[in-house]
């Protein structure tokens, strides 16, 4: 069946880095977009980054940009999101997503990892 697993969240001091990776199983990963999504406590889910399928193309929320970089690597199917220079604001649970487009929309999410950024 489909998997994505999360890993690598926790508490840093402001200022600080983490590197979220994600695996993925149970379908074609190098057919599929991966983004990072993240959603604070009582706020909606916001979208962090996304990286394309073959990994030639990535965007950024304005909010994170310059500080974290999304990688992909089709040869282990898993996703990463270092994250940089972090800061209070940056603390919530971060899912990773899988998108297809065609032939039909297609989403596949993890069960998200919580970062928390405080000293």
């Amino acid at each position: 069946q489909v998997q994505l697993v999360e890993s690598g969240g926790g508490l840093v001091q402001p200022g600080g880095s983490l590197r979220l990776s994600c695996v993925a199983s149970g379908f074609t990963f190098r057919n599929y977009a991966m983004r990072w999504y993240r959603q604070a406590a009582g706020k909606e889910r916001e979208l962090v980054a996304t990286i394309s399928s073959l990994g030639g193309l990535t965007n950024y929320a304005n909010s994170v940009k310059g500080r974290f970089t999304i990688s992909k690597d089709n040869a282990e199917n898993k996703v990463y999101l270092q994250m940089n220079s972090l800061k209070p604001e940056d603390t919530a649970v971060y899912f990773c997503n899988a998108h297809q487009g065609w032939p039909r929309d297609t989403d596949y999410w993890g069960q998200g990892t919580q970062v928390t950024v405080s000293s």
